[in-house]
């Protein structure tokens, strides 16, 4: 019973191409300019989405930052300050750091004015882009 069901099996799928490849056949010949051009078509998507996988494709950075440990020392900047520098280079208000470092919002306030007086900077922004350019943070 298997065997037999099979063979119609086969022998139905055979039938299927060879009339799924006739009609391909005609189709063919009274369209050939259309295949081309698809053909074309989807080489140059292909191509266009090789190319823009291996342009916009996020790059590794070149190593793990590490910090100028000479400029904090020469600066003297604390480790609290660091973190303070850190968490102020995230964008985090005064109060989040608090919050973060579990001090009190007066204490992150001094500390970023020492920072301020450290860098020579006297806003936020231009104390990270100092901080930055010295390679205390990423």
């Amino acid at each position: 019973m298997m065997r037999t069901v099979l063979l119609y099996g086969t022998a139905l799928a055979l039938g299927a191409v060879a009339l799924q490849w006739l009609e391909y056949q005609v189709w063919a010949r009274a369209h050939p300019s259309e295949i081309y051009i698809a053909l074309i078509a989807s080489g140059f998507l292909g191509l266009g989405v090789w190319v823009g996988a291996r342009l916009f494709a996020p790059r590794a950075k070149a190593g793990l930052f590490e910090t100028n440990t000479r400029a904090l020392a020469s600066l003297g900047i604390t480790a609290r300050e660091h973190e303070v520098l850190a968490l102020l280079a995230a964008g985090r208000s005064n109060k989040e750091i608090a919050g973060q470092l579990h001090l009190s919002p007066h204490t992150v306030k001094t500390h970023i004015a020492r920072l301020y007086g450290k860098l020579e900077a006297a806003r936020r922004t231009e104390a990270v882009l100092r901080a930055r350019e010295l390679g205390l943070i990423p």
